[in-house]
């Protein structure tokens, strides 16, 4: 009797436990990761820009942020300015250090999809303004009273 009970613990468990193989788990979802493109080659002396050198054909388009790490935990925001010549291009320094051979990421470009679905009964934005008459007719009647 006990082996039987413990057969069938064991079945129920295996059965529960099992079924979670088939979902699919929001948290397991692999996020995508920055795209390395270049390093850090040159940095002027003033240090309000740098050269990065892509590593392949540079596609970044102007305006784009990029990141940069250092070896020692250093990092930086890059803004594209749209300036390139062959595999150099050039980004304005937005915040934290660089220094040269650092490398240079491509943050993913964020989802478009909408967060909340819409539909025809959602009401405008900004809706049309209530016409309000200059004399309401009790108003009127009430005005030759007094």
């Amino acid at each position: 009797m006990k082996t039987l009970h413990l057969a069938c613990t064991t079945l129920v468990t295996c059965a529960l436990t099992s079924c979670s193989w088939f979902t699919k788990d929001e948290k397991t979802k692999e996020t995508p990761r920055p795209q390395l493109v270049g390093r850090i080659a040159s940095i002027p002396a003033d240090r309000t820009f740098v050269l990065i050198q892509s590593y392949g054909k540079w596609e970044v388009p102007s305006g784009t942020t990029l990141t940069t790490r250092g070896p020692d935990e250093r990092a930086a925001n890059l803004l594209v300015t749209g300036e390139s010549v062959a595999q150099y291009a050039a980004a304005d320094l937005q915040s934290g250090t660089v220094e040269i051979g650092d490398a240079v990421y491509q943050l993913p470009k964020p989802s478009t999809k909408p967060s909340t679905p819409t539909s025809d009964s959602t009401p405008p934005l900004d809706p049309e303004p209530t016409k309000i008459p200059s004399e309401f007719p009790e108003n009127k009647a009430s005005g030759e009273n007094a």
